[in-house]
């Protein structure tokens, strides 16, 4: 089992980073005691690995899927034929398909491997040649498929048949996520593509003037392909990385919490069952479990104050589905008074939390208790004129848990 510990005052990464950072989170191997235990702890079994493993591939296949790769132009000396000059263009890779895949955890970080993977190639083919015998060129042009696999790659060109053998091709990286002042920073430590045992065989028509042709490109397509993988895992990690990064200066709620509240810590590999700490975990009985999540009830008191503090559990309301309740006619038989001395103004509500929540977290729900204050005002010759005034003591509790792929909950208000 693998476990992700957050000290104290840390804030939660959001719930759709759970699934990518399953395989980013544990990248060094750490003792830790009992005084370095975390406030929110993310427990993924081998299960969860397995699906997020699955999760990454097909991400990254759709990002592959199609690529261009650069053209292809060699001059080549043909037996009987002279010099000619080919070139391959428009080399697209169509589609992907994996046989095996694996990943491992280690001190170093998380390896993801790929292998027996097949690819589909499309190409369009030009050569030109000119012989010592015949002073006019010869040219042919036409298109290829190409299936780049385990058992063999086919091309395939008007009346000429290619056949293409990779023996494997073979895809792997190694990740491993540190904390730079407070950073969140994905390191892309060592990654890779390998076709091996590439070779090209044709039948029909001049197969034996094409098979010249075609052999000085057996490592140039390989090595196309391998760059141009390789790329996308560059990219992909860095596309991740900056989505991962979190700065304490992005946002007005950042700007109000201690610098602390956002930096990252330790992982923590724990190659033995979860040990469940004081807190709530989301745990579902029934079928095996990917993931498990403990969260302390600090945590929710400190993003409590944080956004108390940030002005952010305060809200106006200047629009409503039947905007006519926002003006005191719709109120006049109501509160004729309020019509009488304002008639047919506009209205607004301002809604606001007076202190912070006081939250507490039990082991069947959390229970919440906030102080709101509700306060209409009239809008009168640009003047915000206060009219009414309520406060209200609402007691809540949530029941959270994890309805496929979404975090969901349950409110109910005593």
């Amino acid at each position: 089992m693998l476990t992700y510990n957050s000290t104290p005052e840390k804030s939660m990464a959001p719930a759709i980073f759970l699934l990518l950072l399953s395989l980013v989170l544990i990248p060094t191997s750490v003792v830790v005691g009992d005084e370095e235990d975390g406030f929110i702890s993310v427990v993924i079994s081998d299960k969860g690995l397995d699906f997020a493993k699955q999760f990454l591939i097909e991400q990254a296949i759709a990002s592959i899927v199609p690529s261009q790769l650069p053209d292809i132009e060699k001059k080549v000396n043909v037996p009987l034929v002279g010099k000619a000059q080919v070139i391959l263009s428009e080399i697209i890779i169509k589609d992907i398909k994996i046989n095996t895949s694996s990943v491992k955890t280690g001190e170093s970080g998380i390896v993801l491997i790929v292998s027996g993977a097949t690819a589909d190639l499309t190409m369009n083919w030009r050569y030109t040649a000119r012989t010592s015998f015949v002073p006019i060129g010869i040219s042919d042009t036409g298109t290829a498929h190409c299936e780049v696999k385990r058992s063999g790659l086919v091309l395939r060109g008007l009346s000429i048949l290619y056949r293409l053998k990779v023996e494997d091709l073979q895809v792997g990286l190694t990740i491993n996520l540190s904390n730079q002042e407070g950073t969140l920073k994905l390191i892309l430590l060592d990654y890779g593509c390998k076709v091996g045992d590439l070779s090209i065989k044709l039948s029909g028509g001049a197969a034996w003037l094409y098979q010249v042709l075609v052999d000085v490109f057996e490592g140039n397509i390989a090595s196309a392909v391998e760059e141009a993988i390789s790329k996308k895992i560059r990219d992909g990690i860095t596309q991740l990385d900056t989505l991962l990064s979190i700065s304490s200066k992005d946002s007005l709620i950042r700007q109000n919490c201690s610098p602390e509240c956002f930096i990252w810590t330790s992982k923590v590999l724990v190659p033995q069952t979860y040990h469940r700490g004081p807190g709530i975990s989301v745990l579902r009985p029934g079928s095996p479990r990917m993931i498990e999540i403990s969260l302390h009830e600090n945590v929710l008191k400190s993003a409590s104050s944080v956004y108390f503090t940030a002005d952010s559990m305060q809200w106006i309301v200047d629009e409503l589905p039947d905007r006519a309740l926002l003006n005191t006619a719709e109120w006049r038989f109501i509160v004729p008074q309020l019509y009488k001395q304002y008639p047919n103004a506009d209205m607004n509500i301002n809604i606001s939390v007076s202190s912070a929540p006081v939250i507490q977290v039990t082991n069947q729900d959390i229970e919440a208790a906030i102080i709101v204050d509700v306060i209409i005002n009239v809008l009168e010759a640009g003047e915000v004129i206060p009219v009414v005034c309520i406060s209200l003591d609402i007691s809540a509790s949530v029941d959270v848990e994890i309805a496929k792929s979404n975090i969901a909950g349950r409110l109910a208000l005593e």
